[in-house]
């Protein structure tokens, strides 16, 4: 099946590849680690993609989304919401299009997002 896309369909997906861009530059200038995108265009409205991060400590937790909110106003794309700040084992950065899930090793262990959104789709996590 051919999916025909409108004019509205093009730009939101340039914007939202460009609000990828910031997010992954932004952490990539904080060390961010084992940095992984996830397409869920084709699983929920909700957003675009997921990006999940891990930091090496709740203060490079809490730094690593504090930089990706920073890097995303200065670029113009203001953040719906960030959530979990105050402990910093699990930072939710909501951009609307991207969403940013910034964790410690062990809480992203326990929760396994990646093969939670990635069911279906073995090749849909990627770096």
């Amino acid at each position: 099946m051919v999916q025909v896309k409108t004019v509205s369909d093009v730009v939101d997906s340039n914007e939202s590849d460009r609000l990828l861009e910031v997010v992954l530059a932004a952490l990539d200038e904080m060390k961010g680690v084992d940095v992984r995108v996830i397409d869920v265009r084709e699983l929920t409205s909700i957003t675009d993609r997921m990006v999940i991060v891990s930091g090496t400590s709740t203060r490079h937790v809490k730094a690593l989304a504090e930089h990706v909110v920073l890097q995303a106003k200065q670029q113009g794309y203001k953040p719906l919401g960030v959530e979990g700040e105050d402990v910093a084992e699990w930072v939710l950065v909501d951009l609307v299009d991207v969403v940013v899930h910034v964790m410690m090793p062990e809480i992203r262990d326990f929760y396994a997002l990646e093969k939670l959104w990635s069911v279906g789709n073995r090749n849909n996590a990627s770096a």
